[in-house]
């Protein structure tokens, strides 16, 4: 058994080395998953900036970020400062909500359950360093299975899932559907919903 001081949380571990070995822990899904855009931009995009939580630590590939729902979109995008629970009218204004869907199945690292132990892992990936978690994000990556991203509670409301999609992606036709300006008519009831839910102020 481990000692108290050895049990204590501390930084989340790298990479097994004998991750390639493993087996991953994979899901596949056509979608649809949910993402919140500014105007004018296109929603189908793969950032390389490194400050995404599963971005590439050394820009060898774009990571698009979405959620499984509404909510997750919402709270992933206008929550991700921990405590500021206010939206102002403009933001929601400049952004736009899109469907996003493949033709062919995408798939996905889980690391929302049992799969985060199989692989070594915790859920601090999901919460803890971004450094580490873009080292991880690397490794699953380059994995022999070759997987086109990870699936993961997303950080501002674990009862929702996220996704951290590869440039890979592409290659199973990834597509998306404009579904309009988040404060248009048909988006105004899920907008109104989504603040009641988190408790925000607009």
């Amino acid at each position: 058994m481990p000692t108290e001081e050895e049990a204590r949380p501390g930084p989340h571990p790298d990479p097994p080395r004998d991750l390639w070995e493993r087996r991953l822990p994979i899901v596949s899904s056509r979608g649809p998953w949910f993402r919140i855009h500014r105007r004018g931009r296109d929603p189908v995009f793969f950032g390389r900036t490194g400050l995404g939580r599963f971005d590439a630590p050394d820009a060898s590939y774009g990571v698009l970020y979405a959620a499984q729902d509404f909510l997750g979109a919402f709270i992933e995008t206008f929550g991700w400062i921990t405590g500021t629970n206010v939206v102002a009218r403009p933001e929601l204004e400049g952004r736009e909500l899109a469907a996003l869907r493949s033709s062919g199945a995408l798939d996905l690292v889980d690391l929302s359950g049992k799969g985060l132990a199989r692989i070594g892992a915790d859920g601090r990936l999901a919460t803890g360093d971004h450094t580490v978690s873009q080292r991880w994000s690397l490794a699953l990556f380059n994995h022999p299975q070759g997987p086109d991203g990870v699936l993961y509670r997303a950080r501002h409301d674990p009862d929702t899932l996220a996704v951290a999609l590869h440039e890979r992606a592409l290659s199973k036709g990834l597509r998306s559907e404009p579904l309009g300006n988040l404060l248009g008519p048909d988006n105004a009831g899920l907008v109104a919903n989504a603040l009641d839910h988190y408790g925000f102020g607009l």
